[in-house]
């Protein structure tokens, strides 16, 4: 059997094995999908070297089966629709609308929380690598590589720890680099390759992108703007 992560601080440093070539390039920035994907995504920064931030995405439940991904949206107004769940359950727009609204509300919150004032990275010409713990349907990365590819990156680096064979495979015409450390069969949940698979808290979250900042202070400065 594949050896478990221990926690999601051991997934990012092994993730970030894998991504050296990026390491000391002053036009690579790292997005972390909170709240699991911080924790990785901090380790991948400070191994390579690069700024951290947040693009904060959310999962559209379905209202009796949370878990069931309908769709996902991400900042700047996008939103990504599985059409496979949305069209074999029949679910209705408003259903879909009312599950959005819900979700836009607690990804401001988030982005509030977060961020604070602090401005949103400028992705334009950049090389992006979007960070999560893991991919199931990859319905939420898929909301989070619209939402990145609206800001004309140079490049789009998608890098996971673990992921389901089939996400992989749907993600990979989407992006222009995917890096995944383990993509075992039979998959069944994310939390299973993981020793500790505790919830991530907003404080550590704000923790992780506070002492992330604090390092990206001797970095090359990045241009900002909001997201869009």
């Amino acid at each position: 059997m594949i050896r478990r992560f221990r926690n999601r601080a051991e997934a990012g440093r092994l993730l970030a094995r894998l991504l050296m070539p990026y390491a000391g390039r002053a036009d690579v920035l790292i997005l972390a999908l909170p709240r699991g994907g911080v924790p990785v995504a901090f380790e991948v920064a400070r191994m390579l070297g690069a700024p951290l931030d947040i693009l904060v995405v959310r999962k559209l439940g379905l209202p009796d089966q949370e878990e069931l991904a309908m769709g996902a949206i991400a900042s700047g107004g996008v939103r990504v629709l599985n059409d496979e769940v949305v069209d074999a359950l029949h679910v209705p727009d408003d259903i879909i609308d009312r599950v959005a609204a819900s979700e836009q509300a607690e990804l401001e919150r988030r982005e509030r929380v977060y961020r604070g004032d602090r401005p949103a990275p400028v992705l334009r010409d950049q090389t992006v690598m979007l960070v999560d713990d893991g991919l199931a349907t990859g319905t939420t990365m898929r909301a989070a590589i619209a939402a990145v590819r609206a800001q004309r990156p140079a490049q789009l680096v998608v890098a996971i720890p673990v992921a389901a064979a089939e996400s992989l495979a749907a993600l990979r015409p989407l992006v222009d680099a995917l890096i995944c450390v383990t993509a075992p069969e039979p998959f069944y949940a994310l939390g299973l390759w993981y020793e500790d698979f505790a919830p991530t808290t907003d404080a550590e979250v704000c923790a992780l992108l506070a002492r992330a900042a604090e390092r990206a202070e001797r970095l090359p400065a990045a241009p900002h703007a909001r997201l869009a």
